[in-house]
């Protein structure tokens, strides 16, 4: 099923949409512009009611199809900015100083509209369709609020569904999983007090400097030597501030970071590793510590029907070979807190030319992709996963990898009754090769490196032979 002729006729007044939204970035809770922009479209439209002002500045347009039926669905699109100096130098771009729309919720935001505009025009369904546009995504947990707000209360969806650009990931093609999809979001800070010092006489003082340094080494043991390696959890220092000249010791130094994980107990145990390690080492060094940890998204966790539906609506208009099911993802999105019921259409969504990465300041969105995929040759020739959503009721699993350059094969043995999922994250930088192994259970998993070689396991309870 092709794109439809006549969403493709909004292609010029979307990429209108799309810039006039790029050169007005707001931030968190401050779309004031950009709400009144997309309520003044959804109005134009004809949807059968819309309203403003949720959590701060969020809009939900109501559409009511053909029918009678109580079935009701959401479609979410993010429409806040980020603290970014835009270094782009076409005619749209940002007129907000220190503002910019560098992870693409513009483009989110105009194809979400693209949607209810045609969805206004036909009619042609039986239910409610919710058109949810949620302000502070970055940060500062918008959809949790549009939830303490009301949210579902007053739009009682059964499912919602939304789609993130993904830069990397070719024009044309999705991606997307059931289950853990996005990995949860915290943030953390650490102040460490010493004493302050010149530089020539550090023995009168506690160096913060020091203890900082013996800090940040000690927390990344936290993943290689406290959470069990197929649980995955990454832990990043992002910000370091201390001291004020060029000879003197600092009184203070503050640590400051993230942690993403996909399971609420690898969160409640790097929270508790961080205080002890900061603890004792602050100690130990003679100075104090204050460990500031917020939990800000949870895990996003797709319900695999509504996984497998959206997967096959894309199919339908962009070709099977261009959905990608099953792939995790290290970032997170906020998308309305915790719902085990909420179904993402994953990461992908048409957006992106397969090379660049949208959170700098010299890049653009491709517009291309707003209300069409791409032509027919915007195919997928880089990595290959297969849905490794799977719990093994007997056997062994062999998960094998082939890095970039063919230098060599990594094999993992894992136990029985174990979820291979998460093992993605051992061999992200690798192409990978997953062959799932059970009493003469037999895959063959295509290698779409360069020349379309193939890697054939076949694995039997208790030994594997590899052709």
């Amino acid at each position: 099923m092709p794109i439809v002729n006549r969403i493709a006729e909004f292609h010029e007044e979307m990429t209108a949409w799309r810039r006039e939204l790029h050169m007005y970035p707001e931030t968190a809770f401050e779309e004031v512009r950009t709400s009144a922009f997309v309520a003044d479209r959804l109005r134009e439209f004809g949807v059968d009611a819309v309203h403003t002002g949720i959590a701060k500045t969020g809009v939900v347009a109501v559409l009511r199809g053909q029918g009678g039926s109580q079935r009701s669905i959401a479609i979410r699109a993010d429409m806040d900015a980020l603290d970014i100096e835009e270094a782009n130098d076409f005619d749209y771009k940002s007129r907000n100083p220190g503002k910019m729309h560098a992870c693409g919720h513009d483009g989110h935001t105009t194809m979400l509209l693209g949607a209810a505009k045609y969805l206004a025009e036909t009619r042609n369904f039986d239910g409610t369709v919710y058109f949810v546009f949620q302000p502070a995504e970055e940060n500062e947990g918008g959809g949790r609020a549009m939830v303490e707000d009301g949210l579902f209360e007053r739009f009682p969806a059964d499912a919602v569904y939304g789609m993130h650009n993904s830069p990397g990931v070719p024009v044309g093609r999705f991606t997307t999983r059931a289950g853990p999809a996005m990995a949860g979001f915290d943030i953390f800070e650490i102040e460490i007090d010493g004493y302050g010092t010149h530089a020539a006489r550090p023995h009168q003082g506690v160096d913060t400097v020091v203890i900082q340094a013996q800090i940040v080494t000690a927390l990344q043991t936290i993943a290689s030597r406290s959470v069990n390696a197929i649980d995955s959890v990454v832990l990043t220092i992002t910000q370091v501030h201390g001291g004020d000249t060029w000879n003197v010791i600092p009184q203070k130094v503050v640590l400051r970071g993230t942690v993403r994980a996909f399971k609420p107990e690898v969160q409640d145990l790097t929270e508790a590793r961080m205080r002890r390690i900061c603890d004792n080492i602050a100690e130990a060094f003679g100075a104090t510590v204050s460990v500031r940890y917020e939990r800000r998204y949870p895990p996003t966790v797709n319900d695999p029907e509504h996984v497998d539906l959206a997967a096959a609506v894309a199919a339908d208009v962009f070709g099977a070979g261009n959905v990608e099911v099953s792939r995790l993802y290290q970032s997170e999105q906020d998308v309305f807190d915790v719902f085990a019921d909420v179904a993402r259409l994953g990461e992908g969504g048409g957006v992106g030319d397969g090379e660049r990465h949208l959170e700098l300041a010299g890049e653009r969105l491709g517009e291309q992709c707003l209300a069409d995929a791409g032509g027919p040759d915007q195919q997928h020739v880089g990595l290959v996963e297969l849905d490794v959503a799977v719990l093994l009721a007997h056997g062994d699993a062999l998960v094998v990898a082939v890095d970039r350059h063919r230098q060599h094969l990594l094999g993992l043995l894992l136990a029985h009754y174990v979820l291979v999922e998460v093992a993605l994250d051992l061999f992200r930088l690798g192409n990978l090769f997953l062959v799932f192994g059970g009493e003469g259970l037999f895959l063959v998993v295509e290698d779409l490196l360069a020349n379309g070689d193939a890697l054939v396991a076949d694995v039997h309870a208790g030994a594997g032979d590899q052709a």
